[in-house]
């Protein structure tokens, strides 16, 4: 059993009370599964047997797998983004350098989790094929900081860009082998220009003329 129709989820819906523990708990073993035995591999029925609940217990959080992976992803995803909020909104530091610290953390949080866990490229493969609008979501999210960082680094005078917007999702489009999880965890050494020379290049570009 994969999926449930939805009048059954209906029926099966789990209380408040009762939802927010269980459902981390799902979530929590399922992360754990993805990374140590494979997102294809692992099935509802090995989280339910990890957590000691049947199957269906599982189903009445979540319809299918996938549902269950978007949650792992949604999870993952708002680890990394509060991690460049924090950096976005860090006091006394000007745009530029935090946009260079956002773009460095981006990296090496990416390679951080791919050496540790090999098999999250399966995770990802399997969101980006199955629920591209969880990772959509992620990609704006991620691009509204730059736009708020560019725009910042305009009002400072640091940058001369007549649209923040466009200017950050160049900025983003101009990262994408650097923090990609496919790219970075296939070929974590294959990565060429060095980040801090795309980066230069980057926020040379954003610099006023001859600075």
């Amino acid at each position: 059993m994969t999926t449930m129709s939805a009048a059954t989820a209906q029926i099966l819906l789990p209380s408040d009370d009762a939802a927010p523990t269980t459902r981390d708990r799902i979530v929590e073993t399922a992360a754990r599964s993805f990374q140590e035995i494979g997102y294809q591999k692992t099935t509802v029925a090995d989280i339910a047997r990890t957590l000691k609940m049947s199957p269906a217990n599982v189903y009445r959080f979540f319809e299918s797998k996938k549902a269950i992976n978007e949650a792992v992803v949604e999870q993952l995803t708002g680890e990394i983004e509060a991690m460049i909020a924090a950096i976005a909104d860090a006091p006394k530091l000007g745009a530029a350098e935090r946009l260079s610290r956002i773009v460095t953390a981006l990296h090496d949080d990416c390679r951080r989790r791919f050496e540790a866990h090999p098999r999250v490229h399966e995770m990802v493969e399997a969101a980006m094929s199955e629920s591209w609008g969880v990772c959509q979501a992620h990609v704006d999210r991620i691009g509204a900081v730059f736009t708020r960082v560019v725009a910042d680094g305009v009002r400072e005078g640091a940058f001369t860009v007549a649209d923040p917007k466009s200017a950050a999702a160049c900025l983003h489009a101009g990262i994408t082998r650097y923090c990609h999880p496919m790219l970075v965890g296939r070929q974590p050494n294959a990565i060429e220009p060095p980040l801090p020379v795309m980066i230069a290049f980057l926020l040379g570009a954003l610099r006023p003329a001859g600075d």
